[in-house]
């Protein structure tokens, strides 16, 4: 299904993309059950998973370059901390399965990113597991991501990773995204979610900054949506963990900031899962390869 290189996947969709958006499109997230997006494209919005990774090495910034080149708008990414305390983008709480980590410092196993330095993460490769193509690229930082993203006029889907490895780590991550302008008005409005598995860690960032849009990434019991909107505005589920029911009775809870409560499913790489979804009232959809699922689903 997928092709490589990252070039020929986006080429298909780049002249569509401008000729319909002019550009990376400007609007503000659907609501709970929206069916029209910008300049009235239907379907629930697509998030390209650690951006577009069925094409690029996940979670770098040609992976985050490449769904912007596709006409993506948003960008989903995790964030972990290292030894000495600076926040990167990486999925896994360990290097090895994306990094050379085991070439470089083959006597540092189990190779765990919360023991090694930013220097020693920076001369990593993480593209070469992937593709020749990509070799040399590198694992970034926070920083440097948040700068990619808005230089391409994205919008980010924040992850913060394993929380409870990383003690104080949603007031680090708030204090990078305050740093790097993304906590003003316009991107706390239109451009930014932050979500975690733990919903302790949901807790404390709606605690620090209640005016950030949040979301829980699991499927509490019906019975227990009700505490979870006292603290978030979305429910983030696995796909396969749905029904339409569960997705309308997250639809029928106000939220953190008294709107219906929405919900992003994931992880759906196919056209008949998105499909399948997308019937069941989903308001986004997560998906490694986001151009099947705009195909499948008329998604933006």
């Amino acid at each position: 299904m997928y092709v490589r290189p990252a070039a020929a996947a986006a080429a298909a969709f780049l002249g569509f993309t401008l000729t319909l958006l002019g550009g990376t499109a400007s609007y503000a997230a659907a609501g709970p059950g929206s069916a029209a997006g910008p300049l009235g494209l239907g379907g629930p919005v697509v998030y390209a998973h650690r951006g577009a990774s069925a094409y690029a090495p996940e979670n770098t910034l040609e992976a985050v370059d490449l769904a912007m080149r596709m006409g993506f708008d948003w960008v989903e990414n995790d964030v972990q901390r290292t030894k000495d305390g600076e926040l990167v983008v990486i999925h896994d709480d360990t290097l090895a399965r994306t990094t050379n980590v085991e070439q470089l410092f083959p006597d540092r196993g189990p190779w765990k990113v919360k023991d090694f330095t930013a220097a020693e993460i920076a001369r990593l490769d993480a593209g070469s597991w992937f593709g020749e193509e990509y070799a040399g690229a590198s694992v970034p930082t926070l920083r440097q991501y948040l700068d990619r993203v808005q230089r391409n006029r994205q919008r980010l889907l924040l992850e913060i990773k394993k929380p409870e490895l990383y003690p104080g780590i949603e007031e680090q991550t708030l204090k990078v995204l305050g740093e790097a302008g993304w906590l003003d008005a316009r991107h706390v409005s239109q451009r930014l979610v932050v979500q975690s598995f733990s919903a302790d860690c949901v807790r404390i960032v709606h605690g620090l900054r209640p005016d950030l849009v949040t979301a829980f990434l699991g499927t509490p019991p019906v019975a227990e949506l009700p505490r979870y909107a006292e603290f978030t505005d979305r429910i983030n589920p696995w796909h396969t963990t749905i029904s339409a029911d569960w997705v309308a009775a997250v639809h029928g809870l106000l939220g953190a900031h008294g709107r219906a409560m929405e919900v992003d499913t994931w992880i759906v790489d196919d056209a008949a899962t998105a499909r399948k979804v997308q019937e069941m009232g989903v308001d986004g959809i997560i998906t490694n390869a986001p151009d099947v699922v705009r195909e499948a689903v008329g998604g933006f």
